[in-house]
């Protein structure tokens, strides 16, 4: 099976996905402990599970070739939360 990165063929003048991706993506991450606490679980579970998500992106951003990555993941602001 044809991997979609790679779906255009060359000379059909449709730009194949790989010239359709940004550069750079960058990611706010927030709400991890939220999410978890929504689903009665402790905040440091959200934050793993979140750990889980950063390697995802991470990992496909580089199959990808996704030539940038930002994740912003922390807010001088989360400094007044308990």
């Amino acid at each position: 099976m044809q991997d979609d990165v790679d779906t255009a063929s060359p000379g059909s003048g449709v730009p194949d996905a790989r010239q359709r991706l940004p550069r750079h993506v960058a990611i706010i991450m927030d709400g991890n402990g939220r999410w978890a606490n929504q689903r009665n679980r402790a905040r440091t579970w959200g934050h793993r599970e979140g750990v889980k998500s950063v390697r995802a992106v991470v990992d496909e951003s580089v199959r990808r070739r996704v030539g940038t990555l930002t994740l912003f993941a922390f807010s001088s602001e989360n400094w007044r939360r308990p």
